[in-house]
């Protein structure tokens, strides 16, 4: 059975700016978005201020859907990224409550684009699909019968 990853990514955009997130892999600097795994019992919006909170310190909700990702690192691993978007009156200091996270930077769109230490090429594509794509209300991620039910976690109809 086809098992891949759920992710949750925020694009984070204020003052023609973009947040992003700065950790240490194998001895690299690399940028991306707030992002992290779908955890058991929360809802996608959940997971993705969750991450937002951790990685930043901010405590926002998502504002808008942009997009679901399909994506196949180069390790094989299968991924489905959902973005999201929150726009922010001004940019807000941050302070990361996760240890893999060493800071934060607010930068543009082209440093984005032109970065050559991205942590996965889905950085970019998500600020493309923030200019080029509609953004749509987080209504069309629904949720059913949320939180479990006792039937539901029972099997029952």
């Amino acid at each position: 059975m086809f098992k891949p990853h759920v992710t949750v990514a925020c694009l984070v955009h204020a003052e023609d700016k973009f947040l992003v997130v700065e950790e240490t892999i194998n001895g690299k600097a690399l940028w991306n978005q707030p992002a992290g795994h779908l955890e058991a019992d929360e809802t996608l919006a959940q997971a993705a201020r969750r991450e937002l909170w951790e990685e930043t310190g901010i405590d926002a909700a998502p504002q808008q859907f942009i997009r679901m990702h399909q994506w196949i690192a180069p390790d094989r691993t299968p991924f489905l990224r959902f973005l999201f978007v929150i726009e922010l009156d001004e940019m807000c200091a941050t302070e990361p409550h996760d240890s893999d996270i060493d800071r934060c930077l607010w930068v543009t769109a082209q440093e984005i684009l032109e970065a050559p230490n991205l942590r996965s090429p889905l950085v970019a594509e998500s600020v493309r699909s923030y200019f080029s794509g509609p953004r749509l209300p987080l209504e069309i991620i629904g949720e059913f019968n949320w939180p479990f039910t006792e039937g539901v976690n029972d099997g029952g109809a």
